[in-house]
């Protein structure tokens, strides 16, 4: 048995057009039966580095009954010339989320994942507090199962009031090692008694793991990076999902 946790993430390459670029990460979300994959916007456009790949690659389980039977499947960034992405902005500028539809009479048969759903957001009345544990579900330099496909977590702790936007922007901090390579990642904490709709996928979806901070006058030789990310708040998705 697979955790289905394990399931919510995809590894993504990008491409321009055959060349590979990089490696992401991503993850699936569900709503009023359209599926999306989510993952960091800077991931399929970044202006600072001029990375502008014209396709994408995600990897997709294709056997329920044998985990290690996988497939590459491309998704085209640009149709007729237009980004084909959906991204956000709010009032301090750019949200580094971006989600992508995707048609499920493409995908392969039997294709197997499991996709968070608005039911895995935070409730209205659920409090997370500072220190809070959390885990970062993703493909760090790439690093991952390659026999079984499937990604790595790590450990990390909520390390801003959650619910504030932090320095004005629209995420939270946390406290993990990350790498290059998690951009994109699901940002998640425990639920200790799912309730209905969330059985299945007992994880309340926190966050979207987008980068780590560091500081101009640290001293490369004497200090060490500070150990702190940027997680975008996941409610975003809910308008960058609407129809």
């Amino acid at each position: 048995m697979i955790e289905s946790l394990l399931l919510t993430a995809a590894r993504i390459s990008t491409f321009s057009p055959q060349r590979r670029l990089t490696s992401a990460s991503g993850f699936f979300f569900e709503r009023d039966g359209q599926l999306f994959l989510v993952t960091s916007r800077h991931v399929l456009y970044d202006e600072p580095t001029g990375h502008a790949p014209t396709r994408i690659e995600i990897e997709l389980h294709i056997d329920p009954a044998n985990i290690a039977a996988s497939t590459g499947f491309s998704i085209p960034l640009y149709q007729a010339g237009r980004s084909v992405w959906r991204q956000g902005t709010d009032t301090a500028g750019k949200i580094d989320v971006a989600v992508i539809p995707i048609e499920r009479g493409a995908l392969p048969p039997y294709t197997l994942y499991r996709a968070f759903t608005p039911r895995h957001l935070l409730g209205q009345f659920e409090l997370v507090e500072v220190g809070t544990a959390l885990l970062i579900l993703g493909f760090p330099l790439g690093f991952h199962d390659t026999l079984h496909h499937i990604p790595v977590v790590r450990h990390g702790i909520v390390a801003s009031s959650f619910g504030l936007r932090f320095q004005g922007q629209g995420y939270f901090l946390t406290d993990a090692r990350t790498h290059r390579g998690s951009s994109g990642a699901p940002v998640v904490m425990r639920i200790a008694r799912p309730d209905t709709g969330r059985e299945d996928l007992p994880w309340i979806l926190l966050g979207v793991h987008s980068g780590r901070f560091d500081v101009g006058p640290r001293d490369l030789k004497d200090d060490e990076m500070l150990g702190l990310n940027s997680a975008w708040y996941a409610d975003i998705l809910l308008t960058l999902t609407a129809t």
